[in-house]
């Protein structure tokens, strides 16, 4: 499949080189695009110096969350025929070789999650209580949701472009981190097929975490009130 990798990236020059060359040792071949959310760090210019032939980076004017910028890789890659995109961090916290096992998997479903929570899942560096709240929410979103998906906040997953042309997302309400519950949620609704694969999570060793309240908030709010209607 022609693969497309999006990163999203605020601030995380000291980590999307890093990032990017363990990417690159895989020897996977996906092409690259790094979304930019005009960081004040020189992310964005950082990523222009590691563009190549499978290397692209689109700039956007503003901060507009994590999902609207997954929203516009999704558009830069349904216009240049790709066949999958995969969602990945530029903080280092997906390693770069559980990709293949998405990948592979991808061949016969419609979005695949990279999960921490099924057997062979694993967190690194995480204090007891982030293990806590993940668990706690994911359980919450499952148990809301009737989803039967045990990792729905994972950021490391793929999509099958075809299913996403299928679908309508210019309704996509989240904007944070509950646009990964809420992406997971359509294409279950839509009657997508759905695979968890393990996945290790490392906690990321530079820059700063972007989750806030408000985006647990956000999160709690958003599933309680999906959890009622039929339709994300």
């Amino acid at each position: 499949m022609k693969t497309l990798v999006l990163m999203p990236t605020f601030n995380e020059a000291s980590s999307l080189e890093l990032t990017v060359e363990a990417l690159r040792k895989e020897n996977l071949e996906v092409d690259l695009l790094i979304i930019d959310d005009h960081s004040p760090d020189g992310t964005g210019q950082l990523a222009d110096s590691l563009v190549d032939a499978n290397t692209f980076v689109l700039h956007r004017k503003t901060k507009d969350g994590l999902g609207r910028a997954y929203l516009a890789g999704f558009e830069w890659a349904q216009s240049r025929d790709y066949d999958a995109v995969i969602e990945m961090d530029a903080d280092g916290s997906h390693l770069a070789s559980d990709l293949h096992r998405i990948l592979k998997t991808l061949n016969s479903s419609d979005l695949v999650i990279g999960s921490r929570w099924i057997s062979g899942g694993a967190v690194q560096n995480w204090p007891a209580y982030r293990r806590a709240i993940s668990r706690v929410g994911n359980f919450y979103a499952k148990l809301m949701l009737r989803t039967g998906i045990n990792d729905m906040t994972s950021g490391f997953r793929g999509f099958r472009v075809s299913f996403l042309n299928e679908m309508d997302l210019s309704g996509v309400a989240a904007r944070g981190y509950a646009f990964q519950v809420e992406m997971a949620l359509r294409v279950k609704r839509a009657g997508g097929a759905i695979t968890e694969v393990p996945i290790t999570f490392v906690e990321r060793e530079h820059g700063e975490s972007k989750m806030t309240t408000a985006i647990v908030l956000e999160a709690l709010w958003l599933v309680t009130k999906w959890s009622f209607y039929k339709s994300a």
